[in-house]
């Protein structure tokens, strides 16, 4: 079995050909085409058949495929939070306060822990390492409890409050 590559380069044809034997004969030769009054605009180069991994029947010089250039991604949050964005939970002009929380659950799975966390309003947060919570960051969950640094001013030493798990 032979597999060739042809590549057209600026009008020129080459072919490549892998796992030996005789060439291909050349292409036939066609009738000279006429001269146009204006310039043509160039043609699309053809695709290039992506390349056979080393050691594969077909595996052949690597050839190089135009960039294309692309248009730089944004996110629209349509008035939505980030998703990207770390999260940071406040709750009002005060700001909720890790002391004022309870430590309501711990999930665990096999890539992950999460902690739920329920505010005096009721409303309760889902967090994970490194998630912020109003004045503070949790740092680490346990097997019955949560840890969290809280500093009262940005630049201030953070002290450390502890959540334990109630138990109903």
């Amino acid at each position: 079995m032979r597999a060739g590559v042809v590549l057209a380069v600026g009008g020129l044809c080459a072919t490549l050909t892998a796992c030996g034997g005789s060439p291909p004969p050349p292409p036939a030769a066609s009738a000279p085409k006429p001269v146009a009054a204006a310039p043509a605009a160039p043609a699309p180069a053809a695709p290039v058949p992506a390349p056979a991994p080393a050691g594969q029947p077909g595996a052949g010089p690597l050839v190089a495929t135009p960039v294309v250039p692309q248009a730089a991604v944004s996110y629209d949050s349509k008035d939505r939070r980030d998703p990207f964005l770390p999260l940071d939970i406040t709750s009002g002009a005060k700001g909720l306060e890790v002391a004022t929380t309870k430590l309501t659950g711990i999930v665990r799975s096999a890539r992950t822990t999460l902690a739920l966390v329920e505010a005096q309003d009721g409303v309760g947060y889902i967090l994970k390492p490194g998630d912020t919570l109003g004045d503070g960051r949790l740092v680490e969950i346990g097997a019955d409890a949560v840890v969290f640094t809280v500093s009262a001013r940005p630049g201030t030493q953070s002290n450390r409050v502890v959540l334990k798990l109630a138990a109903n």
